[in-house]
């Protein structure tokens, strides 16, 4: 009996403790609609420095690419990238930069009316992509 409780007491100390060292935060949300086109972003980074990943979950078929923009607090950065497919999603990737922190970024691609957006953090913990 005391094995096993020592066993438990280790292993709920394992899920308690932090890991070794912070890894880079990544988040992502979609547009959550019954029907029509799911568009999604994912956030790879930490603090201000990010990549972002706009993605169409479920374009159809016939679609190889699409033009696709990125705002950040309502405001469209740059111009329209191009999206490709890849397998059975068309996806773009903007390289890290700093897109700063508690900002509201978006994706939105052509001819779709669904935008979907995530917001930047402070993990506290100083470092990049």
């Amino acid at each position: 009996m005391r094995r096993i409780v020592s066993v438990g007491a280790v292993m709920a100390m394992t899920c308690v403790l932090p890991a070794a060292g912070p890894a880079a935060a990544s988040t992502s949300a979609c547009t959550h609609h019954w029907s029509g086109p799911q568009v999604c972003i994912r956030l790879d980074g930490r603090n201000e420095w990010n990549r972002v990943t706009a993605i169409w979950a479920n374009p159809p078929g016939s679609a190889k690419t699409r033009n696709v923009w990125l705002t950040l607090d309502g405001k469209r950065l740059g111009r329209a990238e191009t999206a490709r497919r890849v397998g059975k999603t068309l996806s773009y990737t903007w390289s890290a930069f700093d897109t700063g922190t508690d900002t509201k970024v978006c994706v939105q691609f052509a001819k779709i009316n669904r935008v979907a957006c995530d917001t930047t953090k402070y993990s506290g913990v100083p470092g990049s992509v």
